[in-house]
């Protein structure tokens, strides 16, 4: 997540981006206000004959782009700069310092071009598309990763536009699907996309053209026709998911047995990941035994009476009765340990299974 650390880097790249983008700006207002005097300072002379000083020239200069020069001057050279000076001067104070200080200050409006300047500091990062459900639980769990991340939205009203603003995640508001919207992300130095809207056409849209501007990009696409899921694993060589193939078997073997607390597939293997408090059968075993005889591999472990868990515990660890042990196991092999530990009744552990339809 967010820290101070972090924060500070940020800011330092994005001036940094901001430095490149106005690069010609800055070298105008340099030579306006850093030569100009110098060429005033060597060329003009005051009334007694000496050298005017540089903070007169400075001054002239800068009443220059009012129109008020401070100076006489009768050197032609410095004639003909009276006269560009304040063009130039007005032309560089308005399209670049102020814009400069708009895209500096004004960052909490994340507008396009603040959201392109700020997409332009990173490489490496996750182009997530969607702030539904699903996008905004990605965003969170990639930035808890460390990962940077960019985000684009089509609807200003969607549900977590608010709650990503209010974390100061880069959000564009676009319709991804427009010419100028996944350029403006940096999708050219992004790692992976993910696409999680609730459109299947627009998600397959966005990842063709992410892999055209990128072609080592990672796709990962989220379907809800399971027929798509193959295809486009084979065709495009992205990694599609479905919500409703992930949701399902979790849904229905939580209706099974309140024990098993997530599910997924491995290939053709179903494996499932329960919650076991040791009463009968498990007692006296070591965590080896329960994995070398029921193919049970244990996730995490704590002991009766405290709050600790601790992970992955070593394998000569012998279990007492009342410890709450997570495994992870295909599903025949954990109705096989079920069987073995002759419990009349499974405990219910509470849990909440979250899905998108």
């Amino acid at each position: 997540m967010d820290t101070p650390r972090r924060r500070l880097a940020m800011n330092l790249r994005y001036l940094g981006a901001l430095l490149r983008r106005f690069r010609t700006t800055v070298l105008m207002a340099v030579l306006l206000f850093g030569c100009m005097p110098l060429l005033y300072h060597w060329r003009h002379a005051g009334p007694d004959g000496r050298p005017v000083s540089l903070g007169k020239a400075l001054r002239h200069v800068y009443f220059l782009l009012y129109g008020q020069p401070s100076l006489d001057v009768d050197d032609t050279l410095l004639m003909v700069l009276d006269m560009l000076i304040p063009p130039v001067g007005i032309a560089v104070l308005v399209d670049g310092v102020v814009r400069f200080a708009y895209l500096f200050f004004a960052r909490h409006r994340q507008d396009k071009e603040w959201f392109e300047v700020i997409a332009e500091t990173f490489k490496g990062h996750v182009v997530v598309c969607g702030a539904g459900r699903v996008g905004y639980r990605v965003v969170a769990q990639l930035r808890a990763l460390g990962k940077d991340v960019v985000v684009v939205e089509k609807r200003e009203e969607a549900a977590f536009v608010s709650v990503l603003r209010d974390e100061q995640v880069p959000l564009l508001i676009d319709d991804i699907r427009s010419p100028q919207c996944l350029p403006r992300t940096n999708v050219k130095k992004a790692a992976a996309i993910v696409c999680a809207t609730d459109d299947d056409l627009a998600n397959l849209n966005i990842a063709l053209d992410a892999r055209r501007m990128n072609p080592n990009i990672r796709v990962v696409i989220r379907l809800f026709d399971d027929d798509l899921v193959a295809k486009v694993r084979d065709t495009f060589k992205a990694e599609a998911l479905s919500s409703s193939s992930l949701a399902a078997p979790a849904m229905a073997l939580a209706a099974l047995d309140p024990r098993i607390i997530h599910s997924f597939r491995i290939g053709s293997h179903l494996m499932v990941v329960s919650v076991f408090e040791a009463r009968d059968g498990l007692p006296g075993m070591t965590i080896s035994e329960v994995r070398d005889r029921f193919g049970g591999l244990t996730l995490s472990m704590r002991r009766r009476g405290s709050r600790d868990e601790f992970l992955h515990p070593n394998g000569d660890t012998r279990i007492e009765v009342g410890d709450a042990l997570t495994l992870q196991a295909e599903y025949k092999d954990y109705r096989q340990l079920r069987a073995f530990t002759m419990e009349a009744e499974a405990p219910v552990f509470a849990h909440r299974a979250e899905f998108t339809s």
